[in-house]
């Protein structure tokens, strides 16, 4: 399967990672689609997605259609008939033009175990949920959401403090070997129909889901911590100001007070802040306009005070 002709569609960094895997293993991918630059950042600046920027690197043609549901794509198939096309993250759903046009199909890495956590956020809501486990599954592509044949999965355990972008990264890698492996052993492999009725969805993350509700448990709002790191991070509200919080640990001490109380401050854990079932201890935080920094860089310039609830 060495020698196939490989249309790689894909935009953010997870598949641009694949994307290097399947070159750095020798398949021959004969161009790349990705969608178009986007304003990123105060200046609104126009950038490339991480996988146009590595094509680019590696002298592969890329095409950034700004639709592909009315045979936009067309053109470019019959320009480069590819005889695969593997599908990382990027961002919309391919219409049967595209599907049934190569002859080993289309084939996509998800970053989850499929049935579970279809949709364009699995990573997130694996850590929001408290999931022990995640993985990637390749899968052959049909014209619902994640819900092709599955070709082939691999587990990978979530650490009990990992964020979605630590996870991001080990998910990157470890898809671009499941990628690799699956397009060498094509033809050998048995497609494995989903069980739909095990299916959970993970819909996109917005900002307002990050807000933190102190009446819940402190193992749950931990998790949203995690998940929410490095974007939109969760937040709460101190006198009025919002306050991201970047990272946190888990308190095995039950404090009282009202659920959100900032209990005390401990130089090395943070601020310690009362949930429903214990405490956390919030440890890198960042105010408006300020950068982030953890809990006893930020006091030696400025005030927190104790008692105050968190909203």
């Amino acid at each position: 399967m060495k020698d196939l002709k490989i249309m790689f569609m894909g935009t953010p960094d997870i598949a641009a990672v694949c994307m290097k895997a399947m070159i750095d293993n020798g398949l021959n991918i004969v161009c790349a689609v990705t969608r178009p630059d986007k304003p990123k950042g105060r200046g609104h600046k126009m950038l490339p997605s991480e996988v146009k920027v590595y094509a680019v690197e590696n002298n592969i043609p890329v095409y950034q259609p700004e639709k592909i549901k009315n045979n936009e794509l067309q053109e470019i198939l019959d320009q480069y008939r590819p005889d695969l096309i593997t599908v990382v993250a990027y961002g919309k759903i391919l219409p049967s033009y595209i599907l049934d046009y190569p002859k080993y199909g289309c084939i996509n890495m998800h970053a989850s175990l499929l049935p579970k956590y279809r949709g364009a956020a699995p990573v997130q809501w694996s850590i929001i949920n408290g999931e022990e486990y995640t993985g990637v599954t390749t899968m052959k592509m049909a014209e619902g959401i994640d819900t092709g044949d599955m070709l082939l999965q691999k587990k990978l355990k979530i650490g009990e403090y990992e964020t979605s972008e630590q996870l991001f990264e080990r998910m990157a890698v470890l898809g671009g070997e499941v990628l690799c492996e699956t397009i060498y052993n094509l033809e050998n492999i048995t497609p494995v129909p989903q069980n739909n009725e095990e299916h959970t969805y993970a819909p996109m993350i917005s900002k307002e889901m990050g807000k933190i509700d102190w009446s819940k448990d402190k193992r749950t709002i931990s998790k949203l911590i995690c998940a929410m790191n490095s974007w939109p991070l969760a937040y709460t509200e101190y006198q009025g100001e919002i306050v991201k919080i970047v990272s946190a640990k888990i308190s095995d001490e039950t404090p009282k007070g009202e659920n959100g109380q900032i209990i005390r401050h401990e130089k090395g854990k943070g601020l310690l802040v009362k949930c429903a079932d214990g405490g956390l201890w919030l440890e890198i935080i960042q105010f408006p306009a300020k950068k982030k920094m953890h809990v006893d860089e930020y006091l030696l310039g400025h005030t927190i005070k104790i008692g105050e609830i968190l909203r």
